[in-house]
């Protein structure tokens, strides 16, 4: 985005960014101003006890016995009692910090937003004509009965839309549903279910290349919310059937079975494969980590992507387009599906010092963030437990991940929520010079567009 060259819209971004500096200043300022050297005390205080209790949190999630409960008692009680202090000693001079550290953050993202740079280019929309025979495959269990709760069924027959309802009772082949569906003549296949359910079918239609419906009736509906689909209202994703627009995304391989959103592998991966983790997700996870997470079982692996070797880490995941980072409050979120490329993130933490750096530092060894269009996993058994979309697998080693450049259609209604820009990330150095130039001096290139 280029920049806003008026006077007045420079002005505003130049003491936006003053605004900025000078709160996140003040914000620092106050607590120890207030505080005096007991509140520098109390700041080092704060660090310690959260390296603590990271500390504490290894020791409880790779211990057996008393010990492991004592580690959980620290690892809650540390920051507890942190926070009880700086509210006890700081409290005015703690809430007038947040405000102000609220302000230098929301005048910075202000600032850079208006200040030029690159920007996350929008997955494009194509026209298309409205499907005239549409399949579409419910799963009645997904999301707790989103299909019977949002009448979806109903609906989307009164839309002209055939229905394949799964049996509750027996397990179907959804592939095969699909493939069959295109053999009557489909000219659009869609799924109400999880994520899993979504790819199978995804996979199909990419094959045929015809257009696919995506219905967020699923529990958590990753792939739906990063097509700025309403995951809060499945029923209006059908609105595609008659007023829609089509999007080109990627696909993702893992050993040629295909996912939406991410593989995994190591530690999580073996976890979901145990029978009683459907039932008792903590207490499973609490039985096996101990015994992952020192390595005592599991496969040691080995990850390649992009010239980088990733020895022996703990997890491994590997997402259909990168997940956001440095954004706590888009954790999790894609900000596109069209890139062409793999996000992977790997995880290493082989000690208590190294747990504590994973969060104490910003740029931990243990910590491995960068995108490929291809990614090798491999193991030192012939098959490795991978968790694909959710759904637990056995994959032969090596597995090789691919992304499937524009493989998919996704028919998505034209009247969507749409997905949330990535706000700026906080460059105080950029911040400084805006804040410092007079007149328009400094300005004004315009930024390349990703």
């Amino acid at each position: 985005m280029g920049l806003d060259l008026s006077d007045r819209a420079y002005r505003e971004q130049r003491w936006a960014a003053r605004t900025a500096l000078a709160a996140a200043g003040l914000a620092v300022l106050v607590p120890l101003a207030y505080g005096g050297v007991g509140g520098l005390l109390l700041l080092v205080a704060g660090a310690a006890g959260l390296g603590l209790s990271a500390v504490a949190l290894w020791w409880t999630l790779t211990l057996r016995g008393p010990v492991r409960w004592v580690a959980g008692v620290v690892a809650l009680a540390v920051p507890a009692a942190v926070i009880a202090l700086f509210a006890a000693t700081l409290f005015w001079a703690l809430l007038v910090s947040v405000a102000l550290w609220t302000v230098a953050v929301w005048s910075g993202r202000h600032a850079l937003r208006g200040a030029g740079g690159s920007r996350v280019r929008v997955m494009r929309e194509r026209k298309a004509p409205p499907p005239r025979r549409p399949y579409l495959i419910m799963n009645p269990r997904s999301g707790g009965g989103k299909v019977g709760r949002f009448s979806l069924q109903e609906k989307a027959e009164r839309l002209g839309a055939h229905v394949i309802l799964l049996d509750e009772d027996q397990h179907q082949d959804v592939t095969a549903l699909a493939r069959k569906a295109v053999a009557e003549g489909a000219d659009l296949l869609g799924v109400a279910g999880g994520d899993g359910t979504q790819a199978r079918v995804a996979a199909v239609a990419a094959a045929y290349d015809i257009p696919f419906l995506v219905i967020s009736a699923g529990t958590r509906n990753h792939f739906a919310v990063d097509l700025g689909l309403d995951r809060d209202d499945p029923a209006a994703c059908l609105d595609a059937l008659t007023d829609g627009v089509e999007l080109r995304v990627d696909l993702g391989y893992a050993g040629g079975r295909p996912f939406v959103n991410n593989a995994s592998f190591g530690a999580y991966a073996a976890i979901v494969q145990s029978p009683g983790y459907r039932d008792d997700k903590i207490g499973t996870s609490l039985e096996l980590l101990p015994d992952l997470l020192t390595r005592q079982q599991g496969p040691t692996l080995t990850a390649r992507a992009a010239g980088r070797t990733l020895s022996a880490p703990h997890a491994v995941l590997v997402s259909n387009n990168p997940y956001r980072t440095g954004d706590p409050f888009g954790f999790g979120r894609r900000d596109r599906l069209d890139a062409a490329v793999l996000g992977v993130l790997g995880i290493r933490v082989d000690s208590a010092a190294e747990a504590a750096a994973l969060l104490l530092d910003p740029e931990p060894d243990g910590l491995t963030i960068l995108t490929a269009p291809e990614v090798i996993i491999e193991a030192d058994r012939p098959e490795i437990e991978a968790g694909l979309d959710g759904e637990a697998l056995v994959l032969p080693a090596p597995v090789h991940c691919r992304i499937n450049a524009g493989a998919l259609r996704v028919r998505v209604p034209r009247k969507r929520p749409g997905v949330p820009p990535r706000p700026p990330r906080l460059d105080w150095r950029r911040l400084r010079k805006l804040a410092a130039t007079v007149g328009r001096t400094a300005v004004h290139r315009r930024g390349p567009t990703l």
